[in-house]
C-alpha cells in the first residue's frame, strides 16, 4: 500500500487555533467547526487593578464552515458563521442528535460547558445557536470535554458528557434530550494539577478516564464513590493530555502525553500498555478514524500531525505502531485535528492547488501561562517558524510577560524533502513532493484508492488546514 496527500485549503483564523471538529451526523458531514484562544494584552493606560483583571481575559472565537464535497473548486471550505466569546479549550459534536438537531459542546475559559445547536431553514444557511450552558465551578478554566455517545451504534437513553478543568477537577453532566436540559451529576478531585483530559469508555459509559499534569492516567467508575479510582497508571513519564476510546474495538484505548509517546491499552488490563510508539512531540490530541479501526490521527505539538497504522499492533501484537504519514506543513504547535466523514473524489481525479484565505499571522501573540506550560513540558521553548519565501522577522522577541518566545521567521526557502512524509517502508512507493504540491506518483494501471479528508490547526500561526490523504493499493502495473 502507498500513501499520498496534499493540502486543499488554508484558512486564517486570526486568533490562535487549537480545536477542530467535523460534524459526525449523517447528512451533516460537510460542517466543520474551529475554536480559537487569545490572551488579551493588558492596557497599560489603565489602573493596576484593572490591568490585573484584564490580563486574565481570554478571548475566543467559534467558526462554523461548510465544505463542498467537490474539492476541485478553488475554495471548498466556506465560512458560514463566527461567534466571539470566551477562549475555547476543547469542543466535541454529540454523535447523536439532541432534540432532533446536531449539537456541539464547547469547553471554555470561563469554566463553562456551552451547548450549541445547528439550526436553519436550509442546510446552506445553518447557524450555531446557543442551547444551554453548565457552569462547572467559579474561577476555573474548562480544559476538555467528551460525550458518552462516541461508539458506533450508541443507543443509550442516558446521554452524558464529562469535562475537566485546570484545578484537577472532573465534572459529570447529564443531558436530557427531550427537554432539552443539563444537570451536573458529580464533581470530584481527580489530579493534583491540571486535568488536561477526560474521556468516556464508549463501551461502558459509566467508566471515565482522566489524564493530568501530574503524569497520571486514571479510571473512574461513576456509579461508585469517586474518592478512589479504578486504577492509577504511572506508565507515562509526563503529563497525560490525550485519551480516546476506540469506537470500533471494545477494549481498545489510546493515550498520549508530553513524554512524546502514544500508548495503546487493553482496558481489561490497565497495568501495562501493549504498544508504545514514540512520535517525537507532545501528544495533544488523538482521534481514531471514524470507519477504519486501525488508523489513528495524532496532533503532536512540535512535530506536527501524524497518521499511525496500528494494524500490525492490533492483529499481530507488535509493540510499535507504524507512522505512515507526517504532516508538518503547519509552522506552529499542532493542537486540533479531526477526520472528516465526507468522501472526496477518488485519488486519480484532478487535484486543486492549495488555496490560502487571508494573511498568515506569524507575529508573536500573547503568551498565556497555560500554553507556556505546554511549551515547557513538550520541550518546545525554541519553536522556530519557517516560511517558504524570504521574509522579515515579525513581532517582538519578547512575549507580554517578559519571556523570550523565540518565535522567529527564518528567511530563505525551504530545501530538502517535503514536510508531508511517509515511513521509510512506504517512501519507495512515492515521489518526494515539493512544498504545497501534490504527490506525483504515476498511477498504476489498476489501483484501489481511498481518500480521506482531514482538518488540522496550529496555534501561534493562527491557521486551519484542510488536506486530503489517499491510500493506494497497487494492484498491477
Amino acid at each position: 500500500m502507498g500513501t499520498r496527500g496534499r493540502m486543499v485549503q488554508v484558512v486564517d483564523t486570526e486568533y490562535s487555533a487549537d480545536s477542530v471538529e467535523w460534524c459526525p451526523l449523517d447528512d451533516w458531514h460537510n460542517f466543520l467547526v474551529c475554536g480559537t484562544y487569545q490572551l488579551r494584552v493588558p492596557d497599560k493606560s489603565k489602573t493596576e487593578s484593572a490591568q490585573s483583571d484584564e490580563s486574565q481575559a481570554r478571548l475566543g472565537r467559534l467558526y462554523l464552515y461548510s465544505c463542498n464535497e467537490d474539492l476541485s473548486s478553488p475554495n471548498p471550505l466556506v465560512e458560514v458563521q463566527r461567534r466571539d466569546g470566551a477562549a475555547i479549550l476543547d469542543m466535541k459534536w454529540c454523535h447523536v442528535p439532541v432534540a432532533g438537531l446536531p449539537t456541539l459542546g464547547v469547553a471554555d475559559a470561563r469554566g463553562v460547558v456551552e451547548l450549541f445547536q445547528l439550526v436553519g431553514p436550509e442546510k446552506n444557511s445553518c447557524k450555531l445557536n446557543p442551547l444551554l450552558s453548565v457552569d462547572l465551578a467559579p474561577r476555573t478554566i474548562a480544559l476538555s470535554l467528551d460525550w458518552s455517545s462516541g461508539r458506533a451504534g450508541y443507543n443509550d437513553q442516558h446521554l452524558k458528557l464529562v469535562s475537566s478543568d485546570w484545578k484537577g477537577q472532573l465534572y459529570l453532566v447529564s443531558v436530557d434530550e427531550s427537554a432539552p436540559s443539563a444537570r451536573l451529576l458529580s464533581t470530584w478531585k481527580a489530579h493534583g494539577f491540571e486535568a488536561w483530559i477526560a474521556a468516556f469508555n464508549y463501551w461502558q459509559t459509566e467508566v471515565v478516564f482522566s489524564g493530568g499534569d501530574d503524569g497520571l492516567l486514571k479510571g473512574w467508575d461513576t456509579r461508585a464513590p469517586l474518592d478512589t479510582p479504578l486504577f492509577t497508571s504511572k506508565r507515562h513519564s509526563m503529563g497525560v493530555c490525550s485519551i480516546h476510546s476506540s469506537p470500533h474495538r471494545e477494549n481498545l484505548l489510546a493515550t498520549g502525553s508530553y513524554d512524546e509517546h502514544i500508548l495503546l491499552w487493553d482496558t481489561r488490563n490497565m497495568q501495562q500498555p501493549f504498544a508504545d510508539t514514540h512520535v517525537q512531540g507532545g501528544v495533544w490530541r488523538l482521534k481514531w478514524h471514524p470507519a477504519v479501526d486501525y488508523l489513528l490521527l495524532a496532533a503532536c505539538m512540535s512535530s506536527g500531525f501524524k497518521i499511525l497504522n496500528c494494524l500490525g499492533t492490533l492483529e499481530e501484537r507488535k509493540d510499535t505502531c507504524l507512522v505512515t504519514t507526517n504532516y508538518t506543513l503547519h509552522n506552529s504547535l499542532a493542537y486540533g485535528a479531526d477526520w472528516s466523514r465526507l468522501v472526496p473524489r477518488p485519488c486519480p481525479s484532478p487535484e486543486p492547488q492549495a488555496q490560502f484565505t487571508g494573511p498568515l499571522h506569524l507575529a508573536a501573540s500573547s503568551f498565556d501561562p497555560i500554553f507556556r506550560k505546554l511549551d515547557w513540558q513538550s520541550q518546545n521553548l525554541k519553536v522556530a517558524y519557517e516560511s517558504p519565501t524570504p521574509t522579515s522577522e515579525a513581532g517582538s522577541d519578547e512575549d507580554t510577560e517578559g519571556h523570550s518566545s523565540q518565535r522567529r521567521i527564518h528567511s530563505g526557502a525551504r530545501s530538502g524533502p517535503s514536510n508531508l512524509s511517509v515511513s521509510p517502508t512506504l517512501r519507495s512507493m512515492v515521489t518526494t513532493p515539493s512544498l504545497l504540491s501534490r504527490w506525483d506518483e504515476p498511477e498504476p494501471v489498476a489501483a484501489k484508492c481511498e481518500a480521506n479528508l482531514l482538518a488540522t490547526c496550529s496555534f501561534y500561526d493562527h491557521v486551519l488546514h484542510v488536506w486530503k490523504w489517499d491510500t493506494i493499493d497497487l494492484l498491477s502495473k
